[in-house]
């Protein structure tokens, strides 16, 4: 029987990288991307690595010190994920567990399910349960609100990049011309065969996102994902009863409990989870679980390395959102073939830092 694993130090790092197409949306413009990576240390010798990526530089800090309290309260600990999970949340109750006590939580998490998967010499899908293989997977890498001269050629490049069939782009201009000529240009770029997911990255009113739905709903999209505010339960339910193109949202959920209010009110048609803000691995389980129940198809928001593994355990697997934006710090980066991703076939999650280029973008934490 192998020895239990023991947490015996948490190495800290954030990083700034670029990104090959800058972020345009309503939530703002980012040229490059802010990464915070873990590095689990056990005693053992097992390493569990994970990164988060909080958006913006400046909250970099705030997230990196509730890591360092995490990691001086478990240092020494005998150590399961959800055990530790739970401890964490315990922890950091008193300033609430949304938000950065969340992210914290998360990251650790990550970290934690990576090292036992190591020390027990399987990937993590494997682990958990089930197998290795592919994803069927879309391309988000691009497609963002900039001049729509651009897009034609864009979506060629998107779909070419790995064959992809599917692809995001993203809409809620102000006025409507803007959304149709966008997605006409993305058309005759790659045609009517590929499906085309739309996000409004919360750029809409109520009022507002009930008429632009209505007027888009007969382009063919594969989805509309979040229109209006995140956390406007009741908007979306009425929206929900309304559209005929299927709602898509979840990235803002901060854990399961966040899923299930919108399932309870039949808010979603489509559902997706955010690694750093479901909780982590241990986060993703429960809320797959309360998808699979309801039979609302689960999709992932970003971390496209770990979820390639977990949407092979989760029973309502849907789609997996491609994005690149951590391959500059990734020593081998995951590449999509067939417009379907697969996990790495090697202990743990297959996440390892290319050190030179950590070291080339590190930034103060």
């Amino acid at each position: 029987m192998s020895e239990p694993l023991t947490i015996k130090a948490l190495k800290i790092r954030a990083v700034v990288v670029p990104l090959r197409r800058p972020v345009v949306a309503s939530i703002g413009r980012f040229d490059t991307w802010p990464l915070i990576l873990l590095d689990l240390e056990t005693q053992g010798g097992v390493v569990g690595r994970s990164y988060v990526s909080p958006y913006r530089a400046s909250a970099v800090p705030a997230i990196v010190a509730e890591l360092r309290d995490l990691a001086d309260t478990f240092k020494g600990k005998v150590f399961a994920p959800f055990d530790a999970f739970q401890s964490a949340a315990q922890l950091l109750n008193p300033v609430g567990l949304s938000g950065i006590t969340t992210i914290a939580a998360s990251a650790l998490d990550m970290a934690l399910w990576d090292a036992l998967a190591k020390h027990a010499g399987k990937p993590l899908a494997v682990l958990l349960g089930g197998s290795l293989g592919p994803v069927r997977a879309y391309n988000s890498n691009g497609l963002w609100r900039h001049e729509v001269g651009t897009l034609a050629a864009e979506a060629r490049a998107l779909h070419e990049e790995g064959g992809f069939q599917a692809m995001k782009l993203r809409l809620g201009n102000v006025h409507l011309d803007a959304d149709l000529a966008a997605i006409e240009a993305v058309r005759d770029g790659v045609g009517s065969d590929i499906d085309l997911m739309v996000d409004f990255n919360q750029a809409l009113g109520l009022g507002d996102a009930m008429r632009r739905c209505h007027e888009l709903d007969d382009k063919g999209l594969y989805w509309f994902e979040e229109p209006i505010a995140y956390d406007n339960i009741r908007g979306y339910a009425q929206l929900a009863a309304k559209v005929r193109t299927p709602l898509q949202m979840g990235e803002n959920y901060y854990g399961a409990r966040d899923l299930y209010a919108f399932l309870s009110a039949g808010a979603v048609h489509y559902a997706m989870a955010d690694l750093m803000r479901i909780g982590g691995v241990s986060g993703w389980l429960r809320a797959a679980h309360l998808a699979a129940a309801t039979g609302v198809q689960f999709s992932n928001h970003l971390y496209p390395e770990i979820a390639a593994h977990l949407l092979r355990v989760t029973p309502t697997a849907h789609w997996l959102e491609w994005v690149d934006w951590a391959n500059p710090v990734l020593a081998e980066p995951l590449e999509p073939r067939r417009g379907e991703v697969s996990a790495k076939d090697v202990p743990g999650v297959g996440i390892e830092w290319n050190e030179k280029s950590v070291e080339r973008y590190l930034v103060s934490a």
